[in-house]
């Protein structure tokens, strides 16, 4: 079959598009779909450069996030019917593992997955949406609404709000009825941004993010009881030198919601801001199959908008990660092959 293969870890190049890689067979409790989407994360971009800590099985597929039809249905496999259109959930919740990782992903012509990992895509719900869900998405929504318990007239800062993770992040605030600031790279960018619902955009690029907060929504103050000025929360997936002005932006009593470090995981650290405003770090790890069936159901209601900006054919796989690692992408990007 075709496939994007990763044999060593490194930079682009190190990404080969193969026309005679082995097409999968299905064991028990397993199925082979034919791939007809599969969208490209953050963790992709790691996964070629190499993570500490991660060994992964070369050679290997990329691409967590998998829909298709089912091929082929392995002995056991009862549920499952050839022809079903399925997303697989990334995460091997009962032997472990992860897909695009530790198996091989979405970048290829079929693509093998447990049987017990299949969720159901509805009708009304195109591949390409479906595709662009699982990891994104779905981190959005346990960060946003499971962990943040973002609500109803609060203030929120969203950094990184044009990629995968933020314009879920951005939707999701403004469905909770919050005052959504989106720091944005261009007016472009921002722009968009406003289109989607953001109240206020922050040209992170032309200002810093911590100064314009502090400019329009007040410095913040210990004193209980008072004008508290500063925001109700921060969503900050990036890390790196915006982790201290996060805390700083923060009301008394504040919330910082990370799920990620894209920028660096070990920043400087000022743990004064911490215990002076009784702030609130909340970590937030993947999400669970029924927050993806969530995410369908807000899809195929209108309430929520799976963007999709670019479409790549697997034989431009390589050019799909560069655009993302890059920061040239609003939304999601998805390989078709």
């Amino acid at each position: 079959m075709h496939a994007v293969v990763l044999r060593e870890h490194g930079g682009l190049d190190k990404l080969v598009y193969e026309t005679d890689f082995p097409t999968p067979a299905a064991g028990a409790g397993e199925v082979v779909l034919r791939v007809r989407a599969s969208s490209l994360n953050y963790h992709d971009v790691f996964t070629r450069r190499g993570m500490p800590g991660i060994k992964i099985p070369f050679p290997v597929v990329i691409g967590l996030d998998v829909v298709g039809e089912i091929a082929e249905i392995g002995g056991g496999v009862t549920e499952w019917s050839v022809g079903d259109r399925v997303l697989v959930d990334p995460i091997n919740r009962v032997e472990g593992g992860l897909m695009g990782e530790t198996v091989n992903g979405g970048l290829a012509e079929y693509c093998r997955a447990k049987a017990h990992q299949l969720i159901r895509i509805p009708d009304a719900i195109s591949f390409e949406q479906a595709a662009a869900l699982p990891v994104a998405y779905g981190t959005a929504l346990r960060m946003v609404r499971t962990i943040g318990k973002i609500s109803a007239g609060e203030k929120v800062l969203i950094l990184g709000a044009s990629g995968g993770v933020g314009v879920c992040a951005v939707q999701l605030a403004k469905l909770a009825g919050a005052y959504v600031i989106a720091a944005a790279g261009s007016e472009e960018k921002g722009r968009r941004l406003k289109e989607l619902g953001a109240d206020e955009i922050i040209l992170y690029t032309q200002e810093d993010f911590l100064k314009v907060i502090q400019e329009r929504h007040g410095k913040p103050h210990r004193r209980r009881g008072g004008a508290k000025g500063g925001i109700d929360a921060v969503v900050n997936f990036t890390g790196g030198d915006t982790w201290v002005k996060s805390l700083r932006a923060l009301s008394l009593g504040g919330r910082l919601l990370t799920c990620g470090a894209t920028a660096g995981y070990a920043p400087t650290e000022d743990i004064r801001f911490i215990w002076t405003f009784e702030l609130q770090i909340l970590g937030s790890n993947g999400w669970e199959p029924d927050d993806i069936r969530t995410l369908f159901d807000l899809v195929a209601s209108g309430q929520l908008k799976a963007l999709v900006d670019k479409t790549y054919p697997l034989t431009e796989a390589r050019e799909a990660l560069r655009v993302i690692e890059d920061r040239e992408v609003f939304g999601k990007v998805v390989v078709t092959p």
